[in-house]
């Protein structure tokens, strides 16, 4: 399994940003998806994720405000972000949980090397 991350960029306080994760073969569709971001002296957190029938969870900092979302063709996973805050700035890993369904906390398997988001001013 290959993942690999797109869409990372320096964006104002406010803005909006869509990372793109693209899976090799039927990954996407296969497993659960999630998004994870890493953040400078603190844990990785699970940010959004979502199970193969499409149910989504989000994090309470982000509910409201990032999507999580497969593409049309099932290998790309998106996460759209909007209402941006410095505290959103981090490393966003795209992985993937050979489980079907995931909750936060689940663990997940394969991982992209991530997409660098910096929200500042």
């Amino acid at each position: 399994v290959q993942l690999e991350e797109s869409g990372g960029d320096s964006v104002q306080t406010g803005g909006s940003l869509r990372l793109s994760c693209a899976a090799s073969g039927d990954t996407a569709s296969r497993y659960c998806m999630g998004w994870f971001r890493q953040s400078p002296g603190k844990e990785r957190k699970g940010v959004a994720l979502i199970d193969i029938d499409g149910t989504t969870t989000y994090a309470d900092s982000v509910k409201g405000r990032f999507t999580i979302a497969r593409g049309n063709g099932r290998n790309t996973v998106y996460l759209q972000m909007s209402a941006l805050k410095s505290e959103d700035s981090g490393l966003y890993h795209c992985a993937a949980s050979e489980r079907t369904t995931c909750r936060l906390g689940t663990p997940f398997h394969y991982w992209g090397h991530g997409a660098q988001v910096t929200v500042s001013g």
